[in-house]
């Protein structure tokens, strides 16, 4: 299992497939799968039955999107970005933007 530098709350962007340069925040993530879910991204309609708790229909729901069609988006300017890391004075590790070497978290 590999450890995705994504986590749940980023702020990233698409790079390829039908929904490229949309923006959203990370729902969820799958590293098991190497994938995440993303908000408002790779939507998809399914049907659903009706339940005690929900009505039934047609409903559009987010679908996973594997992680290196995803991008963390820079804080400084809101571009797309790679991640790394960096260890700070007080022995803190960090995750930094390779665009600017802003600090994301």
């Amino acid at each position: 299992m590999a450890k995705l530098k994504i986590k749940k709350g980023d702020n990233v962007v698409v790079l390829t497939g039908r929904d490229k340069g949309k923006t959203g925040t990370v729902l969820k993530t799958l590293p098991s799968d190497n994938r995440v879910i993303v908000q408002g991204v790779n939507i998809a309609k399914r049907h659903q039955r009706q339940t005690a708790q929900d009505r039934g229909g047609i409903i559009e729901k987010e679908v996973s999107i594997h992680v290196s069609n995803v991008a963390h988006v820079d804080p400084k300017g809101g571009k797309a970005t790679r991640v790394g890391f960096k260890t700070l004075d007080d022995g803190k590790k960090v995750r930094v933007a390779r665009r600017s070497g802003e600090v994301i978290d």
